[in-house]
C-alpha cells in the first residue's frame, strides 16, 4: 500500500477522502465503527496498527496528541524495520516530539489541515525534517492536490496557522449560523438564509483569493454612505465582532501550544 492512516476521525477521514481521489492504495486502521463505514464507502482496506505499518510506504498519524506516544511506543520496532515517510497531523506536536516517540530516524512530514480537504477546498500547511527529500515533497503534493491549497511555512508558524486555518471552519460555521439566524428573524426560511449565507461567505472569500484586494477595501466597496450595510458593519463593531474575531484565533493558538508539551 502507498498510504496508511493511523486513526481515521474527522481530520483523518477527510484527508482520505481527499487522497482517495489520487489513489485507491489505502490502508486504513482504526476500530471505530465510522472508519469501517468509511473504508466501505472509499473502497479502502482495513488493518491492525502494526499490520499498516509492515505495508504501507507512508503513514498519517491521524490520532490524538495526547495518545500519540501510547500509539507509536509499540510500534517502535516495526518502524525501525520499515522505515516509512511519516506525516503526523497531531496539532502542537513538534516534528522533535514525533521522532522521540518513534524512537528512530524517519522522514517525517507535519500538516495542519482542515476538514474542507474533503470537499477540495482545505487549507493545509506544512514543514518537514531533514530526512524529507523533494521527491518525497513533490509526490506528496502531487497526491494531496484534490485536497485543497498547500503552504510550506517554517515549523514555529504551525501553531498559528493551525488556529487560523485548521480551527477557523468551526469559526466560519459559527458565524454562517449567526447570519442565518439573523436572516429568520427577519422572516426568510431557514433551509434559504443557511444557503445565502453560505454562498455569501464562499463568494467573499474567491473574492479576497482572486483579487488579491485587502479585505478591508472589498468591504468598504459594498458600504454606501448612509446604507444598510455600514449600519450592519457599525453594529459588528458596537459588538466586539474584530476583537472577539482576534480572541479565538488566540485563544486557539495557545491551546495548540500546550497539547505539545
Amino acid at each position: 500500500m502507498k498510504y496508511g492512516f493511523i486513526g481515521c476521525g474527522n481530520m483523518g477521514g477527510a484527508l482520505a477522502k481527499a487522497l482517495r481521489k489520487s489513489t485507491d492504495s489505502i490502508l486504513l486502521s482504526d476500530p471505530s465503527p465510522a472508519a469501517m463505514n468509511l473504508a466501505k464507502e472509499l473502497g479502502c482496506t482495513m488493518a491492525d496498527n502494526v499490520e499498516t505499518v509492515k505495508q504501507c510506504e507512508r503513514l498519517f498519524l491521524a490520532v490524538k496528541p495526547q495518545i500519540m506516544e501510547l500509539v507509536l511506543t509499540p510500534l517502535q520496532a516495526v518502524l525501525a524495520e520499515k522505515k516509512p515517510l511519516l506525516i503526523t497531523i497531531a496539532a502542537g506536536l513538534e516534528i522533535a516530539k514525533i521522532e522521540s516517540f518513534v524512537g528512530c530516524k524517519l522522514p517525517i512530514i507535519r500538516i495542519m489541515p482542515n476538514t474542507p480537504v474533503a470537499v477540495g477546498k482545505g487549507m493545509i500547511t506544512y514543514c518537514a525534517n531533514e530526512l524529507v527529500t523533494r521527491e518525497m515533497i513533490d509526490d506528496f503534493l502531487a497526491d494531496m492536490q484534490y485536497a485543497g491549497k498547500l503552504d510550506a511555512i517554517p515549523e514555529k508558524l504551525i501553531n498559528a496557522a493551525s488556529a487560523l486555518a485548521g480551527c477557523g471552519p468551526a469559526f466560519m460555521y459559527m458565524f454562517i449560523e449567526a447570519l442565518a439566524d439573523g436572516a429568520v428573524a427577519c422572516g426568510l426560511p431557514r433551509q434559504n438564509a443557511i444557503a445565502y449565507a453560505a454562498a455569501t461567505m464562499a463568494g467573499a472569500a474567491e473574492m479576497v483569493l482572486t483579487t488579491g484586494t485587502h479585505p478591508g477595501a472589498l468591504k468598504d466597496a459594498v458600504c454606501s454612505p448612509g446604507g444598510s450595510t455600514i449600519e450592519g458593519v457599525k453594529t459588528l463593531e458596537e459588538n466586539g465582532f474584530r476583537g472577539a474575531a482576534m480572541d479565538c484565533v488566540v485563544a486557539a493558538y495557545k491551546r495548540s501550544v500546550e497539547l505539545g508539551k
